[in-house]
């Protein structure tokens, strides 16, 4: 059979995939729950619908964007301490230091005797900071309880399994409860909870942009990936079915395959969702054309590319009948034990290079949300698997535990750092060895105060962060509205 693009499974793919959840390979993801990823969350049983143009973003309309940056981004470099806090930090990180000419300064509302500036590479974001869109987020990170190091060296009370794993990290930055397995992502779980807001199913409202993730597993709600073009689907045409016409014969008779009854479990399973996957990404795809473009430009990256389309998504939740949309973009290569530095320059290196990209395509999103009327309805957030050690190892750094992140949109309650920054001293109070920070802001906090703004009530914050209860400040106070 000669198919072009497919945006379903090989049927040996799809078992494989549903094998490996059914044994557990991550501990996160059932059978069902795979099956269910594959097809996404569409309601198929009305068929594809005839969408209208220019629908509206909703006044109700709210949107989360997860950007992960995968691999441990080294934070240390991003929120950097100046004035006379420069020498230690210099001291501390060697070849790594950012100089103090090149720091962009900011002052946040709230001082904690300290001076801080932003790495010289993220300068929309320096911006957005001063204009009040954007928020800081210090040391934050995977926490079973609040821990100090007293208790983390006499190991009194649990820490979360696996520290300094990237895989493990991830996965439990994803779904928040390291003491104990869990099967969904708050991300998933806050889909769950809130989907009644939106008035049709036929498109999942959590959309990945960069393939499956543990963040988006929900229980009823699952993840719909799609590439930075759109979804990607059978090609041809069944308008054109005729016997001159063999593209759309081999289209229409691979539908009619995917519709027909099969013998097994997995078979059935695997027609069903490779059927509703061609009949959502057919929806989905016309309605981003129905939706028309977003004008505001954004760089030719990898964060831009998917920002953009989350863009066009946001401009088309009218069309797709979605008030509330959760979506994951993510990018790669923050794993820099070495090549850190290009030509032992910290300032023009492979993280700087990073963090320009993080920061330029984030000020285009935002930009693109002021197009669509929709600033104050959307909020970006960053996340990593963890932060990376204050010392230098010569090259790069290495694996760490608590890190910075940043929160940008029209609610933000911004130009100010939220938590407590570590004390950077290596070996001192906050320290677990190397500079790797015990976290004093856990990530149920940080998602707790995300959800609160997204429409969960403070008695159901549970239901999306089971370990809330746990820490003193479930509203960390940089979201208005």
């Amino acid at each position: 059979m000669n198919q072009k693009t497919l945006s379903i499974p090989s049927r040996r793919d799809f078992l494989g995939s549903a094998c490996c959840a059914a044994v557990g390979a991550t501990g996160m993801l059932s059978t069902l729950g795979s099956l269910r990823l594959m097809g996404a969350a569409a309601s198929t049983d009305q068929g594809p619908q005839t969408p209208s143009r220019g629908g509206a973003v909703a006044s109700d309309f709210k949107a989360l964007v997860c950007l992960f940056l995968n691999g441990g981004n080294d934070a240390n470099n991003l929120i950097i301490p100046t004035g006379s806090g420069h020498a230690a930090y210099q001291a501390a990180r060697s070849n790594l230091t950012i100089p103090a000419a090149s720091i962009l300064p900011i002052t946040p509302r709230t001082s904690d005797g300290r001076t801080w500036g932003l790495h010289p590479s993220v300068g929309e974001l320096r911006t957005l900071f001063n204009s009040g869109k954007a928020a800081l987020i210090a040391n934050a990170g995977t926490l079973v309880y609040p821990t100090t190091k007293t208790q983390y060296n006499a190991r009194s009370v649990p820490l979360p399994p696996q520290l300094f794993s990237h895989s493990d990290q991830q996965v439990q930055w994803q779904h928040s409860v390291p003491d104990k397995p869990a099967s969904t992502g708050w991300g998933g779980r806050l889909a769950d909870l809130l989907s009644a807001f939106n008035t049709s199913d036929q498109i999942s409202m959590s959309i990945s942009i960069a393939g499956k993730n543990t963040f988006q597993i929900g229980n009823k709600i699952a993840q719909y990936a799609i590439g930075t073009g759109g979804a990607t689907t059978l090609a041809g045409n069944t308008s054109t079915v005729n016997p001159t016409n063999l593209d759309g014969i081999r289209f229409r008779a691979q539908k009619d395959i995917f519709a027909m009854s099969q013998p097994g479990l997995f078979e059935t399973a695997f027609g069903t969702t490779s059927g509703d996957a061609i009949v959502s990404a057919d929806l989905l795809n016309s309605i981003l054309a129905a939706a028309g473009t977003v004008t505001t430009p954004f760089p030719n990256t990898t964060v831009g590319n998917q920002l953009r389309m989350v863009a066009r998504l946001i401009a088309a939740s009218g069309n797709l009948g979605l008030k509330r949309q959760i979506f994951f973009v993510q990018l790669g290569g923050w794993d820099t034990h070495a090549g850190q530095l290009t030509n032992s320059d910290p300032v023009t290196g492979a993280h700087a290079n990073l963090l320009a990209q993080v920061s330029q395509g984030v000020n285009a999103f935002y930009n693109a949300t002021i197009e669509l009327g929709a600033a104050n309805q959307v909020t970006t957030f960053t996340a990593s698997d963890f932060g990376r050690t204050y010392r230098s190892n010569g090259d790069g750094s290495d694996h760490g535990w608590g890190s910075h992140a940043f929160v940008v949109g029209g609610a933000v309650n911004g130009t100010d750092i939220y938590g407590k920054m570590p004390n950077l001293t290596i070996n001192g109070p906050d320290d677990t060895g190397l500079g790797r920070w015990i976290p004093t802001t856990s990530v149920d906090e940080y998602a707790a105060t995300l959800a609160s703004w997204f429409g969960v009530s403070a008695s159901n914050l549970p239901v999306v962060l089971p370990n809330i209860g746990r820490f003193a400040k479930p509203n960390l106070g940089f979201m208005t509205g």
